[in-house]
């Protein structure tokens, strides 16, 4: 048995077509989900456009959240009628990262083939195998995840929220509060401010940091980046560096990268003070090494740390994210400036491409 879904499958283009698939019914450790929302988000479109590769044909979207329609044998934490966020990366609870509570570079995960644990695929369109983008395929009106990767959170939360704290969300605020630990009263800066970028001055925000600086190359991007929290913003350009250390005195205690720009991750030690720490956010497409100075680095005692997922535990983060958003503390609502349905997810893409502001979300 399984289930008719509209979806959003990419092949070879950079275009996207609108598809009829069928999604499998849950098995052992499965749970099926009616998709609410999907964050459009730069990841996808890096694969969109060819800097990533992945299994083809490929249902886009892996930021998600809907309600668990039904659920294999097996499953203990989710049950019918549950809200849920999607987990991109579905650890495999068995290797040792796992063991170490460490879920977030799993060696076991299935995620990044597009196949569920027990190796295939959740989606067929007619006789062909196609592949949930991470497992994920949250661009499709239904979707079979494993239970690692289905998370309940209260029914209060709004679909287009939830989606968004199921990656962008998790990992800013990850980046602040797993990888660099921010203390309060300790200054930052974060280079771009788009969904990543703006959840890590969010969280800024929350942990007590300042000043909280933010570097973009749009005015309203750094307009929206004050709105969240940023008591300095700057654009980019030769004269930035000069512009943080006048504003932190010697220069930054920690640098954020939220783009995944070479250069801007490159430049990160020149805004830090000595002893400061460079935490890389975002993810760069590969083919482009990066240039730092090693000797500088060590000289100055400065970090460079590599942030995967904000270190997120979903299951442990997301009901958190989703409480402290309840509470007002975290208003992930505000990211959001353009909601789309699935037939218009080619021109929430075009806004990406175009650096516009903010997060489009696709609701069903």
């Amino acid at each position: 048995m399984s289930t008719p879904s509209r979806a959003a499958l990419h092949t070879r283009t950079p275009n996207i077509d609108i598809v009829d698939l069928r999604v499998k019914d849950p098995g052992e450790g499965e749970v099926l989900i009616r998709m609410g929302a999907s964050g459009v988000c730069g990841s996808d479109r890096h694969v969109l456009d060819g800097e990533w590769k992945m299994p083809s044909p490929t249902v886009m979207g892996h930021e998600g959240a809907g309600v668990a329609v039904s659920v294999g044998a097996g499953v203990t934490s989710v049950t019918p009628g549950d809200h849920v966020i999607l987990a991109w990366f579905a650890p495999c609870l068995k290797c040792q990262a796992c063991a170490e509570g460490k879920t977030w570079v799993c060696t076991g995960s299935h995620s990044e083939t597009g196949l569920l644990p027990n190796g295939t695929s959740a989606m067929t369109r007619e006789d062909e195998t196609v592949y949930p983008y991470l497992g994920i395929g949250s661009m499709s009106e239904y979707t079979l995840v494993p239970e690692q990767a289905a998370i309940a959170v209260p029914r209060e939360v709004p679909f287009d929220v939830a989606c968004l704290i199921g990656c962008s969300v998790a990992t800013g605020f990850g980046a602040v509060v797993n990888d660099a630990a921010v203390p309060p009263g300790r200054s930052a800066v974060v280079i771009g401010a788009g969904g990543v970028g703006l959840s890590i001055i969010m969280s800024l925000h929350l942990a007590g940091a300042t000043p909280i600086i933010a570097i973009d190359v749009t005015d309203e991007a750094l307009e929206l980046a004050r709105s969240f929290g940023a008591t300095h913003t700057f654009k980019a350009n030769s004269d930035t560096a000069r512009h943080v250390k006048e504003v932190t005195d010697m220069g930054a205690d920690f640098a954020f990268e939220a783009i995944g720009r070479p250069a801007s991750i490159a430049e990160m030690p020149g805004y830090l003070k000595r002893g400061g720490t460079a935490v890389v956010v975002g993810l760069p497409s590969g083919e482009h090494p990066v240039p730092i100075d090693a000797l500088a680095l060590a000289e100055h005692g400065q970090r460079l740390v590599g942030s995967n997922y904000g270190s997120t535990v979903p299951r442990r983060d997301f009901p958190l994210l989703a409480s402290l958003y309840l509470s007002g503390k975290l208003p992930v609502d505000r990211l959001i400036k353009r909601r789309v349905p699935l037939e218009e997810v080619d021109t929430a893409f075009e806004a990406l491409r175009t650096g516009a502001y903010g997060r489009s979300v696709i609701v069903f």
